[in-house]
């Protein structure tokens, strides 16, 4: 997987990860419906931009840990200690790098919050708003000209989405439908979007 375009932004409430489902390969699509998005918990979402076979790698990594840790200590991994988990994994292996840009998203109990990790393992808590992949720079002209904080859910799938569709115009290696992932304390929700740009209302004739 060459090129993606994935975004995660937090409302008031939850927090949404959406991406595109192309997959490339040089200049050959290679699948139109591949997963970007995985659940690691039951509340926290990883999204994946760079290799496949080493993005899905980690996140069985991850999801054997984070099962671990719940079964000794009786309680889920928070979002925080996901992401520092993933950060020291990926900086002990610099030498050898995963080569992948990540995002981990979720709700625990001081609320949603959103993660950045690279792949020499820096990990960044973003305040609102994040995008990684070739496409990231079109959907951050969407997402900083139009998030405002304390957007209710629907409002916040609708900016992913059209985020999303934004860098889905403009690079090559964007396209196809949209996954998206709502993240609350009561739900985590997974649901396909269209990636074609919805009509726009006709105009009246003068």
């Amino acid at each position: 997987m060459k090129g993606t375009t994935t975004v995660g932004l937090i409302f008031d409430g939850g927090v949404v990860l959406a991406t595109e489902m192309r997959a490339t390969m040089g200049n050959m699509i290679a699948s139109k419906r591949a997963k970007k998005i995985y659940q690691i918990t039951p509340r926290i979402g990883l999204t994946t931009a760079g290799g496949v076979g080493d993005a899905q790698q980690l996140v069985r990594i991850l999801q054997v840990e984070c099962n671990l840790f719940e079964m000794r200590r009786g309680k889920t991994m928070s979002v925080g200690a996901a992401s520092t988990l993933l950060s020291n994994y990926l900086n002990q292996n610099r030498y050898y790098p995963y080569y992948v840009q990540l995002l981990m998203g979720g709700f625990d109990d001081e609320g949603p919050s959103v993660y950045s990790v690279d792949a020499m393992g820096g990990a960044t808590r973003e305040e609102d708003i994040v995008a990684t992949g070739s496409g990231s720079p079109f959907a951050y002209g969407v997402l900083e000209d139009q998030y405002q904080p304390g957007m209710k859910e629907d409002e916040a799938k609708d900016l992913a989405v059209r985020a999303v569709r934004s860098a889905m115009r403009r690079d090559s290696a964007s396209g196809e439908d949209i996954m998206v992932v709502v993240i609350t304390k009561d739900k985590y929700e997974e649901q396909i979007e269209s990636g074609l740009q919805k009509p726009s209302a006709a105009r009246p004739t003068p």
